[in-house]
């Protein structure tokens, strides 16, 4: 971790990955942990910026519903779906959906190799191998095989102890690049969190737009220290110091 961290530059808008960024990452998907005080902390964030606070995730929406409740922006799927306030509607492009194969192709593989698992997207699935290490270069030959057959319409995305089928042209460079281009997140300083190699294409836009992309390790260390540093932004934007 850098001996500084940086301030919240003035007008920023806050882009923030969940998994791994916000919460640590968990054994599985579902058995995230999160902080008691984390919602509130950015619902309260939320209204200090005027509402450019977003949480752009590679999970549904409908997950991202479940563990944070609160009435922010959330980008979901890899910028494949996008909610820009409490009831608005979801904004989506018309993206493929995988063949049922290739689910039952991996369906196949996880009961052939105990300890991985197969994650439901909107429009996708995933592999995850954390607790089976040593599946993870058999997990790529497979999806690699099946996506190379449609490349024009899918594409295969490297996680964190994980590999993931995806609609081709949808990243959270997308959703980056659809939030900056519009209120209340127009005209500010963006700054993009992120602990994985799917958040550095959204990075890379908040750069471009004059802003930031922090790895959350090289800057924060890990999701605590992020949490320690949101909470010390909004005693800020307080005006608490």
């Amino acid at each position: 971790m850098t001996a500084l961290i940086p301030a919240l530059p003035e007008r920023a808008a806050l882009l923030l990955d969940f998994d791994g960024t916000l919460v640590e990452i968990a054994p599985t998907p579902d058995s995230v942990r999160v902080p008691p005080d984390l919602p509130a902390l950015l619902e309260r964030l939320s209204a200090r910026l005027d509402g450019a606070l977003a949480i752009v995730s590679g999970r549904p929406l409908r997950d991202l519903d479940h563990f944070l409740p609160i009435p922010v922006v959330k980008a979901g799927d890899h910028g494949g779906t996008l909610r820009l306030a409490p009831g608005a509607p979801v904004e989506s492009p018309p993206l493929p959906v995988p063949p049922a194969e290739w689910r039952q192709a991996a369906d196949d593989f996880a009961a052939a190799h105990p300890g991985t698992l197969v994650e439901d997207k909107e429009h996708g699935f995933v592999i995850h191998y954390r607790l089976a290490p040593e599946a993870g270069p058999a997990a790529l030959d497979l999806l690699s095989a099946l996506v190379a057959t449609a490349p024009d319409r899918f594409a295969l995305l490297e996680a964190r102890m994980a590999w993931e089928v995806k609609p081709a042209g949808i990243s959270k460079a997308t959703a980056v690049t659809a939030l900056l281009a519009r209120a209340p997140f127009l005209g500010r300083t963006p700054v993009f969190v992120g602990d994985d190699v799917t958040d550095e294409a959204g990075m890379a836009v908040a750069v471009a737009h004059g802003g930031h992309g922090w790895k959350l390790q090289d800057v924060f260390g890990d999701p605590d220290g992020l949490r320690g540093w949101l909470a010390a932004a909004d005693r800020a934007l307080a005006g608490h110091g």
